[in-house]
């Protein structure tokens, strides 16, 4: 069952209009996914279901790392390149140009998406929400952010008050402590624009939108936390 929430369409010019934002779903390790296998009565024994996707994953992986695509009944992938060349003679530089991954489903996800129930469980919010994040510096949406380059991040209900230190971007590791980027280049409700810290450690992290501001001319009590549901990767 897919819950979502409807909340304000600030992105259209009619003042009525909402849009649907699916609710936190609970996620499964590759460990709870054999768990699930094993219950449904299988004969290959847990060590041996483990090993087998084990060996798959490391081979898919190997096949993507030697530019190769997977067309396969759970995904298909596809390798670009992101970044300006100078010219027609230059060449793939690390530093001004990266490798994204594309990912779209096969054939059972489609009919699995196709199956989803849906669930209405809330009311409009007033919480901030992100729709997209790209990284400015690499031209990446979703997947990678650059320490010391721009982030941009695009939804609503976005602005906060900069002078607030418990206020504004963040990017929270998957341990340890968030980390405010405390340089704003553009604050509005549809979008904002910050840097990434240049000593930010490279790993895995989530954008959060931290604010009090509902309104040009109201302001919450509390705190109101926007968090994108993807994880983004910090490179050096």
């Amino acid at each position: 069952m897919l819950k979502y929430a409807l909340r304000e369409n600030l992105l259209t010019a009619e003042p009525d209009d909402f849009m649907a934002q699916a609710a936190d779903a609970r996620s499964y390790s590759l460990e709870e996914i054999i768990e699930l296998m094993m219950q449904r009565g299988t004969t290959v024994t847990k060590t041996d279901v483990t090993a087998v996707l084990q060996v798959y994953g490391e081979v898919a992986a190997a096949l993507v790392a030697d530019g190769a695509s997977l067309n396969t009944p759970l995904m298909n992938t596809s390798l670009s390149i992101s970044g300006v060349f100078k010219s027609a003679t230059d060449s793939f530089d690390a530093s001004r140009h990266s490798v994204n991954l594309n990912i779209t489903p096969g054939t059972l996800l489609k009919k699995a998406v196709s199956s989803v129930k849906t669930e209405k469980t809330e009311a409009a919010s007033t919480s901030p929400y992100i729709t997209e994040v790209t990284d400015i510096v690499s031209g990446t949406v979703n997947s990678t952010l650059t320490a010391g380059g721009i982030l941009q991040a695009v939804g609503a209900r976005l602005a906060f008050d900069a002078t607030d230190e418990a206020q504004g971007v963040f990017l929270v590791p998957e341990t340890g402590a968030a980390v405010r980027c405390p340089i704003t280049a553009e604050n509005k409700p549809a979008r904002v624009m910050v840097m990434v810290p240049a000593d930010l450690a490279a790993g895995t992290y989530y954008v959060e939108v931290r604010t009090k501001v509902i309104r040009t001319s109201k302001a919450a009590k509390d705190i109101k936390v926007g968090r994108f549901a993807k994880p983004l990767t910090v490179t050096a």
